[in-house]
C-alpha cells in the first residue's frame, strides 16, 4: 500500500475519522465517586475519537482502498495502547496516546520517505463516560501537530486545549416569577473550556485539569445562588469556573451554556450563551472564590493524618491589661510560631500548623457583664490548621499563659483572651453537664454559646465572614450583628496602633525564633460607622500629616528640607502648631522626576528620622522666643511615616524610627499597570508585606496607575457612571483588589493595620479628582461592587487618608476661564483649604497637608461643621 502526502494535501479540509471507540481504561480519578485509597485505579468505559486529516482524492478517484488509512489497524494500535498502563487522569491518557501514536500512524500510512510530513495533524476526543456526580461526561480534545523536523523527543505539539463538562445539573432557586422564587428547579449546565499558549507546547504538557473538583464546586455554588435572570446566573457560572480553573490553565476562555428546562410549556428549554476570560472580572475577587474551595469542604480530625484539608477556624481575640496591641500581636505571632518551630506534644499531628488567613479591624469596646474594668481592645482571625478542635484549644491557653494572661474572675481583665468561635461548621460540646454555662473552664463548645449577644464578637467577624451561617441557629454572621446592635448607641471605635521605633536595646527572648514585637507608641480610634450600621454621631478627629520632602525636585517643596536642620525645623513648627503624624519622602513622585536609587533614597530620609528621634538632638533646633516646654517629648511620641514603595528603603526607616509606610503604589511598585506578567508587582508585593508583617506598622496603601500623569481613562467601569461614578468605582475595584491580596492569606498584613488613599492627583482628570474627593466616604462604603459578578467592596469599613494640598488640579480649577489665573504650588493656600474642608467633611481620618498650622485651622472649623 503507497501513499504520498504532500504538504499540499496536509492543508486538505478532507479527513478520515473514529469515532467513539470504547475502551475499558484503568484511570485512578475515580469514575462518580472518587478512590478511598490513593492511586488505587478503577476499571472504566472510556470513549476516544480520532480525526485523521488526509487527503482522500487519490482513493475517491480510483476507488482503491490501497490510497486510503486502514483504520482498522489504528484501532488496533489504540486498543493495545490504552491496555499498556494505568493512568492518572484523562489527560495523562490523552498525552500517552497522541505520543504513541507518530510511528504507528507513520507505519500504517506507509509514508514513502518513512516519516510523517511537518506539519501533519491528528485531532483527538476523549471523553469519560462515568464521570464525576452530577454531570453526564467529561472530556477534552485538541488537534495535535507533527513537528518531523524539530529535534525533540516528543514532537507533536498544540497550542490550544479544550476541556468540556456536559449536562451537569444543578438545582437553584432562579427565575422572576413569585412560584419560581419558592422551589428550586434544575438547570442545565455545558462548559467548554479553551486553554491557550502564546506558542505550540508538547501535548497537555503541564495541564491536569480537576473535572470533580470543578463540577462539585460549581454545582454547590449554583445551587447556593438565588439570581432572577439567567444571564446573571451564567455569568456566576463563568466567573467560578475561572476561579476554580485558574492556577491549572494557561490563559483560558470559559464558554457557558446554561438551560432552564422548565422555563417554557412548548420549547425544551431556553438558553444563555457566554463566552469570558479573567480579563472580564476583576482580578482580585478570584481569591476570594480560591478560599471559599479551600474551606468548602473541610476534613474531619482523623482525614489530617493522611493529608485531607486544612480546618478554617475563628478565633476571638481580647485584652485590657498592659500594652494590649502588644499582647494581641505577640499572641497572633506565637499562634503560627509554636506548631511551626517544633511544639512537640502528645497527641499533636505530625506536622502541626497553623496559618493566618484573614483579619478583621481592631474594636475598642466597653466592657460587658463586669463593667469596673478598662476597656477592651477586640478582634478576630482566620486561620487554616492540621490541629483537631482540642488540640488547638489546649495551644490557645498555652499562648494566653506566655503572653500573661493569669486567672481571674469569669469576664475579668486579662493580658490577652482567645476563643475558638467557629470550627468548620462543626458542632462540638465536650461537657457532661449541659445544663447552664458555669462549667465552661477547660472544656470546648463550638460554635462558642454566647457568640450571638456579643457585638464585640460578631463585629470583627462580619468584617471578614458576613455571610456565614451560625450551624446551630442558622442565621448569618451579618444577621446576627444587626439583631444585637443597638442602633441608637454610639458606635464603636475602630483601632489603629503604632508601633514604637526604634526598638531599644536587645533583651533575652524566651522565643529567639520569632519575631520581636514592638512596644506600642500610640494609637487613634475612629467611629465605625458604615451604610450597614448607622449609629448616632459620636466626636471623632481629624489627624493633620505634615509633609516633610527631603528631595531636592519634589513638586512643591523640594529643596527646601533636604537638610537636617531645616528638616527638624519643620518638624518642630508642624508638631507644635497640630500635627499628628510626619510623613517623611526621600523620592519625588511627580510626572518627570529623576530617578533615585535606593541608596540614595535611604541616605536621604534615614539621617532625618534618626534625627527625629534622637531626644538628644532635638532641643538644638529650639530658637530663641519659639521654646515650646514639652515639644521634645510631644516629638518623639509623634508617629512617622517613610514614603516609599521600595521594601529596602522602609525597612532601613522602620529600623531608624519610623512607625507607619506610605506606599503610593500599595506594594506593587511603579510598573505594575503596565507590567504584563505581574512577575516584578509580585516581588514588591512579597517583600514588602514582609517588612510590614515584620514590624507590624501601619500601611497607608494608595490608588495608582503609574505615571501620575497617565493612564486617566476609567472608561472600564462606565456601568457606574451615575452611581457613584467610574472612577470612584475604579479606585474600589483596582485599589481593592490590591489590599485584598495584602490582607489575606497567608503572610497578610492584619486588617486594622491599613488605611486607604484614594489616590488624588494620580491617574485622574479635572473631573475625575472632583468626583473622588466629592465622595470619597464612597470609596470606602460597605456596598456590593463590579460590573457582573458583584462582590463586597474589599475597601469597606478601612480608613482615608486624604491628599490634595497643593495639587495641580487644584491649579487648573484657579486657571479656569474667564477670571482664571495660573498659580504655583505655593500659592493653592486657600484652594488646599477648600478640598481639606471637603475631605473633612467625606470622614477622613488624615489630611496630608504642606502648610500645617493654616490647615489645622481649617480642620477644626470643618470638624465642628461635620461632626
Amino acid at each position: 500500500m503507497t501513499s504520498t502526502i504532500s504538504s499540499q494535501a496536509v492543508a486538505t479540509p478532507d479527513c478520515i475519522r473514529i469515532n467513539d471507540f470504547v475502551f475499558p481504561v484503568s484511570l485512578r480519578t475515580g469514575a462518580h465517586w472518587p478512590q478511598k485509597i490513593n492511586d488505587e485505579a478503577v476499571l472504566q468505559p472510556i470513549s476516544i475519537s480520532l480525526t485523521i486529516h488526509y487527503d482522500v482524492r487519490n482513493t475517491a478517484s480510483t476507488d482503491d482502498i490501497n490510497f486510503s488509512i486502514n483504520y482498522a489497524e489504528i484501532a488496533d494500535s489504540l486498543r493495545t495502547v490504552v491496555s499498556s498502563r494505568t493512568f492518572s487522569s484523562l489527560q495523562d491518557l490523552a498525552r500517552y496516546v497522541a505520543t504513541s501514536l507518530e510511528n504507528k500512524v507513520a507505519d500504517i500510512i506507509d509514508n514513502s520517505k518513512s516519516q510523517l510530513d511537518d506539519g501533519f495533524k491528528i485531532h483527538f476526543e476523549v471523553k469519560q463516560l462515568k464521570p464525576p456526580l452530577h454531570c453526564r461526561l467529561v472530556g477534552l480534545e485538541f488537534t495535535a501537530k507533527y513537528h518531523g523536523n524539530e529535534e525533540h523527543v516528543n514532537k507533536w505539539k498544540t497550542s490550544k486545549i479544550r476541556f468540556s463538562v456536559a449536562d451537569l445539573v444543578c438545582p437553584v432557586i432562579i427565575g422572576v416569577n413569585a412560584a419560581e422564587r419558592l422551589e428550586r428547579q434544575n438547570v442545565t449546565i455545558n462548559l467548554e473550556i479553551d486553554a491557550l499558549a502564546p506558542v505550540e507546547w508538547g501535548v497537555l504538557d503541564d495541564i491536569a485539569l480537576d473535572f470533580r473538583t470543578l463540577s462539585r464546586v460549581l454545582c454547590e455554588e449554583v445551587s447556593k445562588s438565588e439570581f432572577k435572570t439567567l444571564e446573571a446566573l451564567t455569568s456566576c457560572v463563568a466567573f467560578n469556573t475561572l476561579a476554580i480553573i485558574r492556577d491549572q490553565c494557561y490563559t483560558p476562555i470559559v464558554h457557558v451554556r446554561v438551560a432552564k428546562p422548565s422555563a417554557l410549556i412548548f420549547a425544551s428549554s431556553s438558553e444563555v450563551q457566554i463566552s469570558r476570560t479573567f480579563t472580564d472580572y476583576p482580578t482580585h475577587s478570584f481569591d476570594k472564590v480560591t478560599l471559599l474551595i479551600s474551606s468548602s469542604s473541610v476534613a474531619s480530625p482523623s482525614s489530617m493524618a493522611t493529608g485531607g484539608s486544612p480546618h478554617v477556624v475563628a478565633i476571638a481575640l481580647g485584652s485590657n491589661l498592659g500594652d494590649s496591641f502588644n499582647n494581641i500581636e505577640s499572641a497572633l505571632r506565637l499562634l503560627e510560631y509554636f506548631p511551626r518551630e517544633g511544639l512537640a506534644e502528645d497527641g499533636f499531628p505530625l506536622n502541626p500548623f497553623i496559618n493566618i488567613i484573614d483579619t478583621s479591624f481592631m474594636y475598642e469596646t466597653a466592657p460587658m457583664y463586669v463593667e469596673d474594668q478598662p476597656s477592651f481592645k477586640n478582634c478576630a482571625c482566620l486561620v487554616e490548621t492540621n490541629l483537631p478542635a482540642l488540640l488547638l484549644l489546649r495551644l490557645l491557653k498555652k499562648i494566653e499563659s506566655v503572653v500573661g494572661r493569669v486567672p481571674s474572675i469569669r469576664n475579668g481583665p486579662r493580658a490577652v483572651d482567645l476563643d475558638i468561635i467557629f470550627y468548620d461548621d462543626e458542632v462540638i460540646d465536650t461537657r457532661i453537664n449541659r445544663e447552664n454555662l458555669d462549667n465552661l473552664e477547660g472544656q470546648l463548645v463550638v460554635p462558642h454559646p454566647l457568640v450571638q449577644e456579643r457585638e464585640f464578637v460578631l463585629r470583627p467577624l462580619s468584617d471578614m465572614i458576613p455571610d456565614f451561617v451560625h450551624p446551630i441557629i442558622k442565621r448569618s454572621i451579618h444577621t446576627l450583628l444587626i439583631e444585637v446592635c443597638d442602633p441608637a448607641a454610639p458606635p464603636m471605635n475602630k483601632v489603629v496602633p503604632f508601633p514604637r521605633f526604634p526598638l531599644p536595646p536587645a533583651t533575652t527572648d524566651p522565643y529567639p525564633l520569632m519575631l520581636t514585637v514592638p512596644a506600642t507608641l500610640t494609637h487613634w480610634t475612629y467611629p465605625s460607622r458604615t451604610a450597614r450600621f448607622p449609629r448616632a454621631r459620636r466626636e471623632k478627629k481629624t489627624h493633620v500629616m505634615a509633609t516633610l520632602n527631603v528631595t531636592p525636585d519634589s513638586f512643591s517643596d523640594g529643596a527646601i528640607h533636604d537638610e537636617i536642620s531645616a528638616a527638624l525645623n519643620y518638624v518642630r513648627d508642624a508638631v507644635s502648631t497640630g500635627a499628628t503624624i510626619i510623613d517623611v519622602g526621600g523620592y519625588s513622585t511627580r510626572p518627570g522626576a529623576s530617578f533615585v536609587s535606593v541608596e540614595d533614597e535611604c541616605a536621604r530620609v534615614v539621617p532625618v528620622i534618626e534625627s527625629i528621634r534622637d531626644r538628644i538632638a532635638l532641643p538644638t533646633v529650639e530658637q530663641p522666643g519659639s521654646y515650646i516646654p514639652d515639644i521634645v517629648e510631644r516629638i518623639l511620641n509623634t508617629p512617622i511615616s517613610v514614603d516609599t514603595f521600595r521594601w529596602e528603603v522602609a525597612e532601613a526607616a522602620i529600623v531608624a524610627g519610623a512607625n507607619c509606610i506610605n506606599d503610593v503604589y500599595s506594594f506593587t511598585g511603579p510598573d505594575s499597570y503596565s507590567d504584563d506578567e505581574g512577575k516584578r508587582a509580585s516581588e514588591y508585593m512579597t517583600e514588602m508585606k514582609a517588612v510590614a508583617r515584620k514590624y507590624a506598622v501601619p500601611v497607608i496603601l494608595m490608588h495608582s496607575r503609574g505615571d501620575a500623569g497617565q493612564n486617566k481613562d476609567y472608561s472600564a467601569y462606565s456601568y457606574a457612571d451615575t452611581s457613584p461614578g467610574s472612577t470612584l468605582e475604579g479606585v474600589r475595584v483596582e485599589l481593592g483588589g490590591k489590599v485584598d491580596r495584602i490582607v489575606r492569606g497567608k503572610g497578610g498584613v492584619r486588617r486594622w493595620l491599613v488605611i486607604a488613599d484614594p489616590g488624588i492627583g494620580f491617574s485622574k482628570t479635572l473631573e475625575a479628582n472632583l468626583e473622588v474627593l466629592r465622595d470619597a466616604a464612597r470609596v470606602v462604603e460597605d456596598v456590593r461592587i463590579g460590573a457582573v459578578m458583584k462582590y463586597r467592596n474589599p475597601l469597606a469599613g478601612l480608613p482615608l487618608l486624604i491628599g490634595a494640598s497643593r495639587k495641580s488640579f487644584l491649579g487648573a480649577i484657579l486657571a479656569l476661564e474667564p477670571d482664571g489665573k495660573k498659580t504655583q504650588p505655593q500659592d493653592r493656600l486657600w484652594a488646599t483649604a477648600a478640598a481639606v474642608s471637603g475631605a473633612v467633611q467625606q470622614g477622613a481620618l488624615i489630611v496630608r497637608v504642606h502648610d500645617v498650622k493654616e490647615m489645622v485651622d481649617v480642620v477644626r472649623v470643618a470638624e465642628a461643621l461635620w461632626p
